[in-house]
């Protein structure tokens, strides 16, 4: 099995970016053949998924975050990533990574909050 350790969240103003990290450790076959998704959950809302990246480099986004986001995975060193940009208040919430559709045991997240 997959573990998934994301990093990068943090507190940043309307407009601004950040980019978030996901290493994976153990069974690295989820990783090659599966595609990846990040997905976030805000406090009483579900867990939604924000953006998906195949082992072939096909990518989609939510469109709430279409034209801002943008995953990236670098397969050798068994990392996914999340560039965001001009970033939202609505965007605040605990953002994870995992294997997608089909999404295995969750980490803790890495929270992103949003604010002025």
């Amino acid at each position: 099995q997959v573990q998934f350790v994301e990093s990068g969240g943090g507190l940043v103003q309307p407009g601004g970016s950040l980019r978030l990290s996901c290493a994976a450790s153990g069974s690295i076959f989820l990783f090659s053949i599966y595609a990846m998704g990040w997905y976030r959950q805000a406090p009483g809302k579900q867990r939604e998924l924000v953006a998906t990246f195949t082992s072939g480099g096909s990518t989609n986004y939510a469109d709430s975050v279409k034209g801002r986001f943008t995953i990236s995975r670098d397969n050798a060193k068994n990392m996914v990533y999340l560039q965001m940009n001009s970033l939202k208040p609505e965007d605040t919430a605990v953002y994870y990574c995992n294997v997608s559709p089909r999404p295995r045991s969750w980490g803790q997240g890495t929270q992103v909050t949003v604010s002025s």
